[in-house]
């Protein structure tokens, strides 16, 4: 029932707000209303906030890193419990224990970041750059593509169920699948923020990560939505480009060895979106073949009594 109360006057007014169901708070159900009618806002304003905290802590020595990794599915756990419960949240759940995915997503998962970094390492070798003494950091990289792929914060991985599984498909409901890849490769340089301002990435990781965010989300549906897939190929970047190729280089070596990762991942981009244009097109001309004849006489007789059907 409406709750009565006294206005300024004196009189019995009713409130014409609902009891909140269960008697939940009303700042509680505020959320909800938020998070049914702009399920991305309220997730962008969460992730930073359950990211950043971090940075106070790192500036004053308690921490190595100034951002949570896991933020953004701290973010999406939230928004879903809020706008659908149980059930929303089981199936991001759900998706990022998804194995059973076409074994291509995870050769290209697996083969990315590998050829991506690989390349730029070679190519720096052949401008002249010198090696560190961190050559042995290879054996290491399956170990540390697993920690990051299993140890929440450990690195990039646990970005991706709030990334791909939770605001990819509601960009792409907006901007369509070729753009949002792009806006939400924005988003994602700006919740690098801190580690910007802290000099813990390049400047190039700017365009790198874009770009990245292009192959993620082509590889992301080849592995028919699996955010498992999405967090295999965050985790081998980590271990293969972070932990490893860019630990080689110092000065201004490891500033080239940016410049020539970020334009891998473009080139990357670059295929997937041409793949995607030819594909494009060739559905296109399929859906412009003309019908024989007699299919559309038939599709024009099922109209017709389809029509008829329908008058009164």
């Amino acid at each position: 029932m409406a709750a009565r109360k006294e206005s300024a006057r004196g009189t019995a007014t009713v409130d014409s707000r609902p009891t909140p169901p269960g008697g939940a708070p009303a700042s509680l159900e505020d959320m909800r209303e938020h998070a049914a009618r702009r399920p991305l806002i309220l997730f962008l304003v969460l992730a930073a906030l359950l990211s950043w905290w971090v940075w106070p802590l790192y500036l004053l020595g308690a921490s190595p890193v100034p951002i949570a990794g896991f933020g953004p599915f701290l973010a999406a756990v939230v928004v879903l419990w809020l706008r659908d419960g149980r059930a929303g949240v089981g199936s991001l759940l759900r998706s990022m224990v998804r194995w059973r995915v076409p074994v291509r997503a995870y050769v290209l998962a697996l083969g990315f970041p590998m050829m991506i970094s690989g390349s730029a390492v070679a190519a720096n070798l052949a401008f002249g750059a010198e090696l560190t003494d961190t050559l042995g950091l290879a054996t290491s990289i399956p170990v540390t593509a697993l920690a990051v792929l299993l140890v929440p914060g450990l690195g990039g991985a646990w970005e991706e169920p709030g990334l791909r599984g939770f605001a990819l498909g509601r960009l792409e409901d907006r901007f369509g699948r070729i753009t949002a890849p792009f806006v939400l490769g924005g988003i994602w340089v700006a919740w690098h923020l801190p580690l910007f301002l802290t000099g813990q990435v390049l400047a190039t990781d700017v365009l790198s990560i874009i770009g990245a965010s292009v192959v993620i989300a082509a590889v992301f549906h080849l592995g028919r939505e699996s955010v498992l897939i999405a967090m295999l190929l965050h985790a081998m970047n980590n271990a293969v480009g972070g932990n490893f190729a860019s630990q080689l280089f110092e000065g201004s070596d490891l500033a080239r060895l940016g410049w020539l990762t970020a334009a891998g991942w473009w080139i990357a981009a670059s295929i997937v979106l041409g793949t995607q244009a030819q594909r494009r097109r060739e559905r296109i001309a399929v859906d412009e073949v003309p019908l024989p004849a007699a299919a559309t006489v038939s599709a024009g007789c099922e109209r017709r009594v389809a029509w008829s059907a329908a008058l009164p």
